[in-house]
C-alpha cells in the first residue's frame, strides 16, 4: 500500500485498516512459529505498513 492511498482515507477507514494489519501480521507470525508460512516477505510488507499508517495519522494530529 502505498502513502498516497492511505492519505487519501478518512482517519477511521485508517484505523480499521490498523487493526486489520495487526490481525494479519499476528496470523503470519503464527504461520512462520508452525512452519507453514510460504513468503516470509509479507511479515516485512505488513509491518511496513503498518509504519505508514501509523507515520500518516502521526502527520494528521
Amino acid at each position: 500500500m502505498k502513502a498516497s492511498e492511505i492519505r487519501e482515507k478518512s482517519a477511521e477507514e485508517m484505523t480499521q485498516e490498523l487493526e486489520a494489519l495487526h490481525k494479519e501480521q499476528f496470523n503470519l507470525r503464527m504461520q512462520n512459529a508452525t512452519g507453514q508460512l510460504t513468503r516470509p516477505s509479507e511479515i516485512r510488507r505488513v509491518r511496513r505498513d503498518i509504519a505508514r499508517i501509523k507515520t500518516i495519522q502521526n502527520e494528521n494530529k
